[in-house]
């Protein structure tokens, strides 16, 4: 499988098959592919294995993609502006990314769940429970909001963020909250009561911006406002 990443915040990775390769991707991740592309929904790897990953925000059904007589091309993109990247896996080597971060992978790679080992991270770490792990041998794709800060933590180094900025990290890594300062700090801030810490050797991914802060930043532009307990259209402010 060979593989082209295009964009900058808008990226779209291309991925080229020859005969009897495949790549399963979410559902409706698909943007474009050649003529001679084959899709089937799948459960990979059964009804239980699709329930998981409905735990985690993706769908119950897997598109699979294999090209028919000769090699082909299927490109995959997000569904929010973000960056795409390639995560490579081998036997021992897992990955841990947040919900809803999986947008394809070679068939050799395998999708789960992983549970936060620590409730304080679960409940204020930002990434909630349950998150995707991904083993297996192969090349998966994560996407997620904004664009990726990478960093290789040695043993016994640490680094807090922001609540909800973690994109993923290697098993390896440890997962869990600390307070953001003293109680001044934690009223007035703005960053919080808590902060994720991420520490030992391992991989790690960030993002520059959320989902929800990306969200949060376009409400005052909605054509739909709030003032005074009632609600006005964009229509009537326009006095239609």
């Amino acid at each position: 499988m060979k593989y082209k990443i295009t964009g900058d915040n808008l990226q779209i990775v291309t991925v080229e098959l020859e005969a009897g390769e495949m790549v399963s991707a979410e559902a409706g991740a698909m943007v474009y592919m050649s003529p001679n592309m084959q899709m089937n929904a799948s459960v990979k790897g059964g009804l239980f294995k699709g329930i998981k990953r409905k735990l985690v925000g993706e769908s119950l059904f897997l598109t699979e993609f294999t090209p028919k007589n000769g090699s082909g091309f299927v490109a995959f993109a997000g569904n929010a502006p973000g960056t795409i990247k390639p995560i490579e896996l081998s036997s021992g080597k897992e990955f841990v990314a947040q919900k809803d971060a999986f947008l394809c992978a070679e068939a050799g790679v395998d999708l789960d769940i992983a549970f936060t080992k620590k409730i304080g991270a679960g409940f204020f770490g930002g990434e909630g429970f349950i998150l995707e792990r991904l083993s297996g041998t192969g090349t998966a794709f994560i996407h997620a909001c904004g664009d990726f800060v990478e960093m290789n933590l040695t043993p016994g180094e640490t680094v807090k963020v922001d609540t909800g900025t973690v994109v993923g990290f290697d098993s390896t890594v440890k997962y869990d909250i600390t307070r953001a300062g003293n109680v001044k700090s934690m009223l007035f801030a703005g960053e919080g009561i808590f902060l994720t810490t991420l520490e030992d050797p391992g991989h790690v991914l960030l993002q520059s911006m959320t989902l929800a802060n990306l969200a949060a930043a376009l409400r005052p532009y909605s054509p739909r406002s709030t003032s005074g307990g009632s609600t006005l259209s964009l229509g009537k402010l326009l006095g239609d």
